[in-house]
């Protein structure tokens, strides 16, 4: 069992090091670089990664022919701000040694936040297809919240892989702003419309149902923070269907 890694980035310098670091349990590590105006392809380069420049076509799409550039066919896709740890590496080095009985794998994405470790606020385990056999899945989303699609067996790894998200809530309202704005022409391609009575409950519904139904209470102030964010992300998003849909009222 050989496996490529691949990692797509833009601008990641501050991360590329640290997932690429994390890679040892893999026998090749391909890094598709869509325009980086940063030092991300030479730190990449720098760390035995073989780099390729491409333009963007989406996070799935770019996922796809990420993988179709593998020299491998079992293919660890991560993203440049997440990383193994070190169980986690350990758990792919006893497949790699006893080979694998499934056609793909998922694993617990545990996310660090405003610098601390999350276990609730439904952001854990918040597992994820991320080793998988390329014959028998592809990345799905046009838009934003891109998955793996698996046509065969799908088993788990139960040690974590690590997410290294926002580290201020400047950088948090930027994505967001970022996110909200791929999520609200999604719906508009589906044609799905945003109500006002919506726009007036599910925000608050949002907020409710993190901090209280997810416990994000126990996560303590940056619970409460992911729980405002949860809600004024909800409220982007509607709020941004509205006015970016042709012909608005």
């Amino acid at each position: 069992m050989k496996i490529s890694a691949t990692i797509i980035a833009r601008d990641e310098e501050r991360n590329i090091s640290r997932a690429i670091e994390s890679l040892r349990c893999c026998d090749e590590i391909v890094v598709v670089d869509s325009g980086s105006s940063d030092a991300t392809v030479q730190i990449a380069e720098k760390h035995g990664a073989r780099v390729i420049e491409t333009n963007w076509r989406g996070y799935a799409g770019q996922k796809n022919w990420a993988a179709e550039q593998a020299r491998h066919d079992w293919i660890l896709s991560i993203d440049a701000d997440e990383a193994l740890s070190e169980a986690l590496e350990g758990d792919i080095w006893l497949l790699k040694k006893n080979g694998p009985q499934y056609d793909a794998y998922t694993m617990p994405r545990m996310a660090q936040y405003l610098g601390k470790w999350i276990l609730h606020s439904g952001w854990y385990p918040d597992r994820k297809v991320r080793l998988y056999k390329r014959d028998k899945a592809r990345w799905h989303g046009e838009y934003v919240h891109e998955s793996v699609k698996v046509e065969g067996t799908v088993g788990s790894l139960e040690s974590n892989l690590l997410h290294f998200t926002c580290e201020s809530l400047s950088e948090h309202i930027k994505t967001m702003d970022r996110y909200t704005t791929l999520a609200a022409a999604e719906m508009i391609a589906q044609g799905r419309k945003v109500p006002w009575h919506k726009m007036v409950l599910d925000p608050g519904w949002t907020f409710w149902r993190t901090y209280f139904l997810q416990r994000g209470f126990l996560d303590g102030v940056e619970g409460m923070c992911i729980a405002y964010m949860a809600s004024m992300y909800t409220f982007l998003k509607y709020a941004k269907v509205r006015f970016m849909s042709p012909g608005r009222p």
